[in-house]
């Protein structure tokens, strides 16, 4: 078992410690270690192996015992009667917004409630509101979690339904009886959040293509199979189909079943204008639903379908029906971004704050990927749950940054670590004052508590935007997709005020925010507003994020002129520096 599955176990050792109701500091140095395992430089069975965990600052001897038994077995006794003792629905219930472990454990010692249907019936009942700690606003609140909660309990994160779909694409692509195939709707279509995962394959031979999916390492059930169709569930509870087609027919069938909704319905109009029928089997001669292949206009691509249609190309990111055929028919769609456009982010964390990777680390990884820059952004002291640092720490970060650009520059090494700061908006001020923000490279502003109203929060980012020393404003409205619906922010009033102060907006490419939304880029494009696509990284495998972050902004029609780290490293220095000087 490795460090992050070790580490997983630990903090839900922690959790489930909360709700008996332990002694914080015991459940808090299970959370503690977790983040010291994330952290190691080398492997972890490693340490073990060589008996070395005593070394480890925080790590006592049960720590140690808990964690060699989970590297040597892969399981641990303690963890599996822990979970035994807890009521499962207690920890169903910390998946509502706002509702953690305390509120649980007084909920079920105070109240018996052992669901989040118990706990809904509660709440109706007006029996919540009346324990110590509640009240009638955080009764509502938890209702409104709970149809949150339901409402979005069959989506799935993006990143999430890539990691079970791409497999299976390769898997599929690398059968002899394939001829094409291709994932459809809305994965296709880099949508921020998946219901469910749809496969397209043409083939010759779709009963044997049929079998092959349904008998894929990892699926969990089967929930129908046909001669050209079948529906599986794959881990995590996601479902996908998958329908077997000819070859003629695969253009038309992508295409069908990659628009959204709207867009398909304008396809077909545009069709029928022109005397012809569009549907997922071809184009046909005809103005009445037809399968005749006689009268099937050939293509061979989705491209021949646009341009039989009077359309350039339309990638399928755009397929959202807003805007797109205007565009498409002028000849003016768009050259989208490319993520390998991208030469870095300028929006990430270390150790020093709630990072898991050094500075060192995180600079190798960036170089191994091929980046030209990378910035370190820890979080400013307010976010103390964060470990923000302090002005003394930050100056002593900027050194330590220097420090390895000086080492790195010494080994005829081309890149460069951007020192700076993700500084937390306050009611009236920035948490850092502008003495310190001016020895900053790079100034990330954003606002991790919400104000009082629409209004404050959107006063608090002008005002953030309009200072000299912030270069970008961060997750511009705090949204966590499927946890947490984004504060109430004007964003047209402070887009146009990024406009005035020639403030950049950061696209945040961590699957759980893309956060400005797609569909506010539009408007932010059109008055100027630059873009930064920033994985926010906490770890190495967040720096994928930028992949995700390049498609979410393909969808708000981003161009590479339009994302600031699309610049090389001299010209984004210079950018950095014309921001200050009022030149942007």
């Amino acid at each position: 078992m490795d460090k992050e599955s070790v580490a997983g176990i630990l903090v839900d050792i922690g959790t489930l410690l909360e709700l008996k109701g332990e002694n914080p500091f015991k459940t808090r140095a299970y959370v503690n270690a977790a983040r010291t395992l994330e952290s190691l430089a080398e492997p972890l069975d490693t340490i073990v192996a060589e008996q070395r965990l005593g070394e480890i600052k925080g790590i006592g001897d049960a720590l140690q015992q808990k964690i060699t038994e989970l590297v040597t077995t892969g399981k641990l006794k303690y963890y599996d009667e822990l979970k035994a003792s807890v009521p499962p629905g207690l920890v169903d219930m910390l998946g509502i917004p706002g509702v953690g472990p305390k509120k649980v454990k007084a909920l079920h010692d105070k109240l018996g409630i052992a669901s989040i249907e118990q706990l809904e019936a509660a709440c109706k009942a007006g029996t919540v509101a009346t324990l110590d700690g509640f009240g009638e606003k955080t009764q509502s609140k938890i209702l409104e979690g709970i149809q949150f909660k339901r409402t979005y309990a069959s989506r799935h994160h993006l990143d999430t339904a890539l990691s079970v779909a791409e497999p299976v694409l390769e898997s599929l692509r690398a059968h002899p009886d394939v001829i094409r195939c291709s994932t459809a709707g809305s994965l296709r279509r880099w949508r921020e959040t998946i219901g469910d995962v749809d496969f397209l394959v043409s083939s010759k031979k779709p009963t044997e293509i049929i079998e092959f999916f349904t008998t894929q390492p990892g699926i969990l059930a089967i929930s129908a199979k046909g001669e050209t169709k079948a529906s599986v569930i794959l881990p995590g509870g996601i479902q996908a189909d998958l329908r077997v087609v000819s070859d003629a027919e695969f253009p038309f069938a992508l295409l069908y079943f990659t628009g959204s909704k709207e867009h398909n319905i304008v396809m077909r109009q545009r069709a029928i204008q022109r005397g012809l029928r569009l549907n997922e089997y071809g184009l046909f001669k005809s103005k009445e639903e037809t399968r005749d292949p006689n009268l099937l206009v050939t293509c061979k691509t989705e491209e021949d379908v646009f341009v039989e249609l009077g359309l350039a190309y339309i990638p399928p990111e755009m397929r959202e029906d807003h805007g797109e055929f205007v565009a498409a028919e002028k000849g003016k769609l768009p050259r989208l971004i490319e993520w390998t456009d991208l030469r870095g982010s300028l929006h990430n964390h270390t150790t020093w704050s709630d990072g898991h990777n050094s500075i060192e680390e995180v600079a190798a990884h960036a170089i191994d990927l091929g980046c030209d820059y990378w910035a370190i952004t820890d979080h400013s002291k307010s976010s103390f749950q964060a470990h923000g640092l302090d002005a003394a720490r930050l100056r002593e970060q900027i050194q330590a940054v220097a420090a390895h650009n000086a080492k790195l520059a010494d080994e005829g090494v081309e890149f460069r670590l951007f020192a700076g700061s993700e500084v937390d908006i306050l009611k009236e001020r920035l948490d850092f004052d502008d003495d310190l923000l001016a020895e900053l490279d790079v100034v990330v502003a954003s606002l991790h508590v919400a104000g009082s109203d629409e209004a404050d929060n959107t006063k608090r980012l002008i005002r953030a935007a309009e200072n000299p020393y912030v270069h970008m404003l961060g997750h511009l409205t705090g949204r966590l997709l499927l946890e947490r619906e984004a504060y109430k922010v004007n964003q047209q009033a402070v887009i146009d005020a990024c406009a005035e102060t020639g403030t950049w907006i950061e696209l945040n490419a961590n699957p759980y925010r893309f956060d400005m939304d797609w569909r506010m880029w539009f408007y932010a494009k059109s008055k100027g507003v630059k873009c930064v696509i920033n994985c926010d990284a906490h770890r190495h495998e967040h720096a994928g994020f930028l992949r995700l972050g390049a498609h979410i902004a393909r969808k708000g029609w981003l161009e590479k002129v339009d994302v600031i780290n699309t610049l090389p490293l001299k010209e984004l220095t210079t950018a950095l520096k014309a921001k200050r000087s009022g030149r942007n």
